[in-house]
C-alpha cells in the first residue's frame, strides 16, 4: 500500500526495530511516550497477522516499554489494538498502542480499556 503511514515511517519517529517490527512514537499521543509497534509487513489487522509477526509485536511490547521508561517514567501502562473501522482502527495497518498512564492523569482510571464505551467502563457499581 504506497500511501500507508506505517509502511515507510519518517526515520525520526521510528525509535524501535527488528527483522519483523518497528516501534513508532504515535503522532497523536494521549500521553507523553505514547508508542505504537507495527509489522513491517502490510497486514490489516491482528487477525491476518503471521504467527511469527504476532510473537515479534508481543517481545516487543517489553523491549518499548524499556524505552519509554527511560525517557518517561511512566507508572503504569494501557495496551491496546483497534481491529476494524467499528473498533476505531482508523490506518488500516496493524498497530499496537503502548500508552503510558500517569498517577492523576485521569480522576478515576478504573475501567481501563472499557472506556472505549464510557457507559460499559464502571461495572462494579
Amino acid at each position: 500500500m504506497t500511501d500507508c503511514p506505517f509502511c515507510k515511517p519518517k526515520s525520526e519517529n521510528v525509535f524501535y526495530e527488528d527483522e519483523l517490527v518497528r516501534g513508532l512514537w504515535d503522532q497523536f499521543p494521549i500521553s507523553p511516550g505514547h508508542a505504537l509497534i507495527i509489522p513491517k509487513r502490510h497486514v490489516e489487522t491482528w487477525f491476518e497477522a503471521s504467527s511469527e509477526e504476532h510473537q515479534a509485536l508481543t517481545q516487543a511490547l517489553t523491549r518499548v516499554k524499556a524505552v519509554i521508561e527511560a525517557e518517561h517514567q511512566p507508572d503504569s501502562y494501557n495496551i491496546g489494538i483497534n481491529s476494524g473501522k467499528a473498533a476505531g482502527q482508523t490506518i488500516p495497518h496493524l498497530h499496537v498502542h503502548l500508552i503510558p498512564r500517569y498517577q492523576g492523569d485521569v480522576p478515576d482510571p478504573r475501567g481501563g480499556v472499557r472506556n472505549v464505551i464510557p457507559t460499559k467502563a464502571n461495572y462494579w457499581d
